[in-house]
């Protein structure tokens, strides 16, 4: 069902709120309504789609002369608004205060507060005090009081919200996140982004922008994204979850030295990047991945993640057969292994395209936000300047991975261990020709350098080269739904919402 304004069809679903609207005499003086003896008025906010996903809060009023008509119109649009049962009533705000440009508060009290107060949204809201804050609150609270869990900031503090919220449900389910084979508990509480921060990859990927109302209103509306997320971990030891990059190398190495250089605000980063590019450092290792045979699509092909993906939603389903035929079998870990050995400039795994304003496209286009796997990029040692024509691609159109030295894979795991860790026996887990069935000897390993990098973990440093990674499909949900392409994308998004919630 509709509600039509004068230009435009607005689904219920889309609607923000319905309010009985009071007429005054300056009103009742213009035009055609002069002839009412009393009108009675109400008015609808709706979501008005802009260009580029910017989503705004519009508003159209209703006159009618007959008082028991005006009720009655706005009690059928509340009762239809009551029956979008995946919006949040009650939400758990936590607010960076010092994130980015230190405005996350005033964003959210003069951009956000007001829409969720005119949705009929409760709020508890948290200013988040010291690092980890967010996350240790979310072991203590009750949890289950919530529809949802707001974070205000960037992509630094959706991980921690993102890090106490996957702990908790695995604490509360009795979980050992210290095992790596562990099958973790989905997480049933939406995870909504105000963006605030330096960087805001997250929100960027799975809404098309990185605007404080369009968020606001997506989750006002209950929008429900799934989303992949990665377990990291060194010796049977958990390190971190990841939804976005994975970098060692030059994305590893650019995080490192920006942190020293906190003071410059985000322009750090820009700093950093130009000082590593320089620098042309390259690392030697050992790479052993699973393939994730279960995805529809590949990382070279066009298909892009958008608005009710069927590769995402085909995608789970074998994967949750596979799993139930491996579970019969017990062959999960005797499944072919790949092993490359070489020295990269670069290691990157992707869960999303990894897209922002300066790179539209991201690191990996056709990633998907919640098919179970990651798209696993060795940029192998090369020159200063193919390496700039690599990145350069970030930036236009053409087809990044069309380089010898670039290959991408899309993978359900994998295993890095340093050439250092090698020689110094701390590998992660046995990789011996036992186990894995195929090594690629195209590029001989060589020793000219034997110095580790680090891992950036969604714009975290990870001390340990020497990790194991695994994917797990849609282990949390968003406010968001994807990049929408066109307006078919909204007829698949509000047949595939309900199931995502259900």
């Amino acid at each position: 069902s509709c509600v039509h304004t004068e230009n435009c069809f607005v689904p219920t679903s889309e609607i923000i709120a319905v309010e009985e609207t009071e007429v005054n005499k300056k009103q009742r003086n213009i035009g055609k309504w002069q002839k009412m003896t009393k009108p009675h008025a109400f008015t609808v906010y709706y979501v008005k789609k802009a260009r580029n996903h910017r989503w705004r809060c519009s508003d159209v009023t209703f006159w009618c002369v007959d008082e028991h008509l005006c009720n009655q119109w706005i009690q059928a649009l509340k009762e239809l608004l009551e029956m979008q049962k995946s919006r949040p009533k009650q939400l758990l705000v936590y607010i960076n205060p010092y994130g980015g440009k230190r405005q996350g508060k005033r964003i959210y009290e003069q951009k956000v507060a007001p829409l969720f107060s005119l949705a009929s949204i409760s709020t508890d809201v948290v200013i988040t005090e010291h690092a980890n804050h967010a996350k240790d609150n979310l072991f203590e609270v009750n949890i289950n009081k919530y529809d949802g869990v707001v974070c205000v900031g960037g992509d630094g503090m959706f991980s921690e919200v993102m890090h106490g919220l996957i702990g908790r449900m695995q604490k509360d389910s009795g979980i050992d996140q210290n095992n790596p084979k562990a099958p973790l508990v989905q997480c049933n509480i939406r995870i909504g982004i105000i963006p605030a921060g330096s960087t805001d990859c997250i929100c960027y990927s799975t809404i098309g922008i990185s605007d404080p109302v369009t968020s606001a209103l997506h989750i006002i509306v209950g929008d429900c994204q799934p989303l992949d997320v990665c377990s990291i971990h060194h010796n049977n030891t958990f390190l971190k979850y990841s939804v976005s990059l994975l970098g060692y190398g030059f994305y590893g190495d650019i995080l490192k030295d920006s942190e020293k250089k906190r003071w410059m605000g985000p322009m750090r980063y820009d700093y950093s990047g130009f000082k590593t590019f320089l620098s042309h450092h390259y690392y030697e290792g050992t790479i052993s991945f699973q393939p994730a045979k279960h995805t529809l699509g590949s990382p070279r092909d066009k298909d892009s993640c958008r608005t009710g993906c069927y590769s995402c939603k085909k995608s789970e389903q074998q994967l949750a057969e596979q799993h139930k035929e491996c579970g019969l079998k017990h062959e999960e870990d005797e499944e072919e292994w790949k092993v490359i050995k070489g020295k990269f400039l670069a290691i990157n795994a992707v869960n999303m395209s990894c897209a922002c304003p300066r790179s539209p496209k991201g690191l990996s286009p056709a990633a998907h936000l919640a098919d179970g796997s990651a798209d696993l990029i060795l940029v192998r040692k090369c020159s200063r300047f193919d390496f700039l024509r690599y990145l350069v691609r970030h930036t236009n159109q053409d087809d990044q991975f069309n380089f010898s030295f670039v290959d991408v894979y899309r993978v359900k795991s994998f295993q890095f261990t340093s050439k250092l860790s090698e020689d110094n026996e701390s590998n992660v887990t046995d990789t011996g020709k036992k186990r894995f069935g195929q090594f690629c000897r195209d590029h001989p390993a060589c020793c000219c350098n034997t110095a580790n990098s680090t891992w950036n973990c969604d714009g975290e440093i990870l001390d340990s080269s020497a990790i194991e990674v695994r994917v797990h499909c849609q282990l949390m949900k968003l406010f968001a739904r994807g990049i929408e392409e066109n307006c078919k994308d909204e007829a698949a998004y509000s047949q595939s919402s309900v199931e995502q919630l259900l």
